[in-house]
């Protein structure tokens, strides 16, 4: 199977990173000096292998369907957190458009529903999603909480959706028929990310931090957990939060090699920053929530103490896709484009295969068994992938590169 010559690769890679491992610049942020001579320097990936029979959007260009035949994404394309969603929805669009331009038969609609990443605003939208009848298949959403707060809801209606992104182990636990995974869970990601801290990056002494979020919880649990006697300290942070100097100063009066933050970027970023600021010279890791250019844009020059942890493939280093989506949206791929371009090709394949009613769609997805671009695509009885993997990334010279499979 083409993942074993992925993970083969990529994992060559990671340990020639460790033959050469050595101390990263320096960089300044507002008179402050980020020390990161403890910083591990693995060296980026520049190609990664996708499979020849990969299932693309387009199929064999031989679909029909009623004109009416619409996919949906339900998600953040706005407020604090995003970009998230914004990278999944170009993702989607990207997979339509190609697939209805082979397709002349079978011109699938899109309509897309902003939930604002918030669990308490998802409920209306999804409801209303649900209610329109054309719609028999749903990329989202992107978080877990809001997940959580709105997977019975698709259930009562038998509409099937695939998240490309959201990560809580619970979520499969609810007895849906509808929910299916498009990654690993943080209960594959967590321990992947201790293995990661205390191995490849070297890390003796772990802080971890987490918000207030189910997803922050759900992986600051499971991460905690696998730290085992590494963990050194942990403490909490809520949503919205500005100011973070009393968790600074317990992280550093344990000093500590590395501070792992479980939630997303909107508060990772000023964390970080502050953290610098006050003199950390250790290394911040953060998890596929952070995992954004925006989280560059927001933490500045203090960024470059940064690696994340990913249950997701660099789109980036896949030509055809990158070029594609870069017409598109302007944009290089960002966290999740790309398993957004893969959900939507499972939809869009079951419906040019006459799957053409929620129940059909459903029965579709329950049954997938073929590879994408970044993965194979194969769910158990819970919907959750049979066999995730996780990646590492790491910002420098103000971007973040793709460094290899980790946890393994």
């Amino acid at each position: 199977m083409y993942r074993k010559k992925v993970l083969t690769t990529l994992a060559t890679a990671a340990t020639l990173g460790m033959l050469l491992a050595s101390c990263a610049n320096q960089a300044s942020t507002g008179g402050q000096t980020t020390a990161n001579a403890n910083k591990v320097n693995i060296p980026a990936l520049t190609k990664i292998d996708t499979p020849a029979d990969a299932a693309l959007p387009a199929g064999d260009g031989k679909g029909t369907c009623p004109s009416t035949t619409t996919l949906a994404y339900a998600g953040a394309e706005t407020g604090s957190n995003a970009q998230l969603g914004i990278n999944i929805y170009n993702g989607i669009q990207l997979a339509i458009n190609q697939h209805n331009e082979a397709n002349p038969g079978c011109q699938v609609q899109f309509k897309k529903f902003d939930t604002e990443g918030d669990p308490n605003k998802a409920t209306g939208p999804v409801t209303q999603l649900v209610s329109e009848a054309d719609i028999i298949g749903v990329v989202g959403l992107p978080f877990s909480g809001e997940s959580k707060a709105t997977g019975n809801i698709f259930e009562q209606k038998g509409l099937v959706h695939i998240t490309p992104s959201a990560t809580n182990p619970t979520l499969t636990s609810n007895g849906w028929t509808t929910f299916f995974r498009g990654l690993g869970n943080d209960a594959v990601q967590g321990p992947a990310a201790a293995k990661f801290l205390t191995g490849k990056l070297e890390a003796k002494k772990v802080y971890l931090v987490q918000d207030d979020s189910d997803y922050g919880i759900g992986l600051g649990t499971a991460t905690s957990a696998a730290l085992g006697g590494a963990l050194a300290g942990t403490d909490k942070i809520t949503t919205g939060q500005k100011d973070f100097s009393a968790v600074i100063s317990k992280i550093m009066n344990a000093k500590v090699d590395a501070v792992f933050y479980s939630g997303y970027y909107a508060e990772g970023a000023p964390f970080d920053q502050q953290l610098v600021g006050k003199g950390f010279t250790g290394t911040f890791v953060g998890p596929d929530g952070v995992k954004d250019d925006q989280f560059i844009k927001l933490a500045g020059d203090a960024s470059s103490n940064a690696y994340f942890t990913c249950p997701c493939i660099p789109g980036e280093l896949i030509p055809t896709f990158e070029s594609a989506y870069k017409a598109l949206a302007n944009a290089e791929p960002g966290t999740y484009s790309i398993e957004g371009y893969d959900a939507a090709t499972v939809l869009l394949a079951g419906i040019d295969a006459g799957k053409q009613d929620r129940a059909a769609l459903k029965d579709w997805v329950k049954t997938y068994d073929k590879d994408g671009l970044s993965k194979h695509y194969k769910w158990d009885d819970k919907g959750e992938l049979q066999a995730p993997t996780v990646y590492g990334y790491k910002v420098e010279n103000g971007k973040i590169l793709p460094i290899g499979a980790i946890g393994e």
